[in-house]
């Protein structure tokens, strides 16, 4: 029994050497086990760095970056992408919308002939594959990976339901953007013409699956 009274007294005189007394004051750092980030290495706006050979910590951008709102002679896109793309303006192409209803199409905005109508699938094909596979699938029938963990309700766009007669286009859009049941919003994430690529190359599947089942 002494021995553990001896252990212990040694490993109380050992804590106390390592941590201090309670309210005692150090000249150097406390030893942090768990530092929790409150030490980071970081700039500090008009403040002295000495990370810098010149010793300012207010550095000039990257070269080449481009700041929102401050593209040269007026220009208003960022890496190809129009800077109003990802929502807050009116009209079909940026709502779905036509009037009170949803509207069902490409919208003219995007300026489709028979080459570009190609490329809009294989990009919207692409995005689909980043944005949508991994819940609905890489046919779009809904058995992506995430239903395998028990996530309800998603949508297998081959049901009569989704087809555009009964599911328009505009209709799509809106819960791309903004969400739906268990689907969040996308509308932060996706450029609105990458969600009507996504869109056209939903169809293409639809149309795929259909003469598929036709031609059995």
């Amino acid at each position: 029994m002494r021995y553990f009274f001896l252990i212990y007294a040694l490993v109380a005189l050992l804590v106390v050497g390592i941590f201090g007394i309670r309210g005692q004051k150090f000249e150097k750092p406390p030893v942090r086990i768990f530092p929790d980030m409150d030490n980071q290495d970081k700039l500090k706006a008009q403040k002295p760095d000495a990370f810098f050979s010149d010793g300012i910590g207010s550095r000039l951008p990257v070269t080449q970056t481009q700041p929102r709102g401050f593209n040269e002679a007026g220009a208003k896109s960022i890496g190809g992408i129009s800077e109003y793309e990802f929502g807050g303006q009116t009209g079909y192409y940026y709502t779905g919308h036509l009037g009170d209803y949803f509207g069902n199409g490409m919208p003219e905005e995007l300026k489709l002939t028979e080459a570009s109508a190609q490329s809009l699938i294989q990009r919207g094909k692409e995005r689909y594959g980043v944005y949508c596979a991994i819940c609905h699938g890489a046919s779009g029938d809904g058995q992506g990976i995430t239903g395998n963990y028990g996530v309800p309700g998603i949508a297998n766009f081959h049901l009569a339901n989704f087809k555009s007669d009964s599911y328009p286009d505009g209709r799509m859009f809106e819960v791309i953007t903004v969400g739906k049941g268990m689907m969040g919003g996308y509308g932060y994430n996706i450029p609105v013409e990458d969600r009507w690529a996504i869109i056209a190359y939903v169809r293409t599947l639809q149309v795929a699956k259909d003469s598929q089942a036709k031609a059995q």
